[in-house]
């Protein structure tokens, strides 16, 4: 299930015409990091990993929307961060690819 959700969220960047082509190459690369960080998580936190993923899919789709509605945005956003509190110490590579997707989405201006 998790898999599928980045599966998802790897398509729903790759369709999001209002990318510049760097800045889905940056998202994708960094989702490529979180899908493995996700996939390590898993192991010992399943449901942790999948409200990982889950707001890291909401994040993105609020981001690359064509109507966007900015309140959405942050709400998503402050959720993809809140998802990896608490793993500061024991998946510390996830709390940083996380706060990167974050402002990256954050940073597209839109």
């Amino acid at each position: 299930m998790i898999e599928d959700t980045v599966s998802k969220l790897e398509a729903q960047l790759r369709e999001a015409r209002n990318l510049s082509p760097e800045r889905r190459d940056e998202l994708l690369q960094l989702l490529g990091v979180l899908k493995a960080e996700v996939a390590e998580l898993s192991k010992t936190n399943r449901e942790e990993a999948q409200s990982v993923a889950r707001f890291a899919e909401l994040s993105a789709l609020e981001a690359t929307r064509s109507a966007k509605n900015q309140k959405l945005q942050d709400l998503s956003l402050e959720g993809f961060k809140s998802s990896v509190e608490g793993f500061e110490r024991s998946h510390p590579r996830l709390v940083q690819v996380v706060d990167s997707i974050s402002r990256t989405l954050s940073n597209l201006g839109i």
